[in-house]
């Protein structure tokens, strides 16, 4: 493992996200992935956009806490949220909502939230990364053929920045890539030296 002061721990990655199993693999983590508790992903109507992801990381990790107050064991939860015009756009419902959201970040810049929590029984580390994407203006034939040969019912803001779209579609982006993937890896490598 790349971090020796990990190896007294079992890792959790409590996430049935294959894009966050994927970047933690590559950024030599060993873990188990951790899945089937689902979390109402609520948050107060109040809150203030910058608290959200890391609100329902936390909620997330609330779900954990029979594994991670054992000794030995660590557990890494997420959330990312994209956010425009300060409202929340989550993962889209169906094909229309899916347009919906693409034609609302054409043309746009969004910021992309993601909350992370990293727990044991004796210590927390918590952070949000933001990174700011910005759209190239899309034509209705580019996101419908987006929608239709990727299918993004999985992905808040309905797009995944590496598939197509994101290629095709992205100008350019201030901070993280993998951010925007759902993880922010180096910020959490540093997290990860605290333990």
């Amino acid at each position: 493992m790349f971090l020796k002061n990990l190896e007294k721990y079992n890792i959790t990655l409590a996430s049935a996200s294959p894009r966050r199993h994927d970047l933690l693999k590559k950024a030599g983590i060993k873990f188990s992935i951790g899945k089937g508790r689902e979390v109402t992903e609520i948050f107060p109507p109040d809150m203030h956009i910058d608290d959200i992801a890391l609100y329902l990381a936390r909620l997330k990790s609330e779900a954990w806490q029979d594994i991670w107050k054992k000794k030995h064991q660590m557990v890494i939860t997420a959330d990312t949220i994209v956010a425009i015009d300060n409202q929340v756009i989550g993962k889209p419902e169906n094909r229309d909502h899916a347009v919906k959201m693409l034609e609302t970040l054409s043309g746009r810049s969004h910021r992309v939230l993601s909350g992370v929590v990293v727990k044991t029984a004796d210590l927390e580390r918590a952070f949000t990364d933001i990174t700011t994407v910005h759209f190239k203006p899309l034509d209705t034939r580019q996101i419908q053929y987006y929608i239709d040969h990727f299918k993004p019912y999985d992905k808040a803001g309905a797009y995944g920045i590496q598939e197509w779209i994101g290629i095709t579609g992205i100008d350019r982006i201030e901070g993280s890539c993998f951010n925007v993937m759902g993880l922010p890896v180096s910020r959490l490598i540093d997290e990860l030296e605290y333990f």
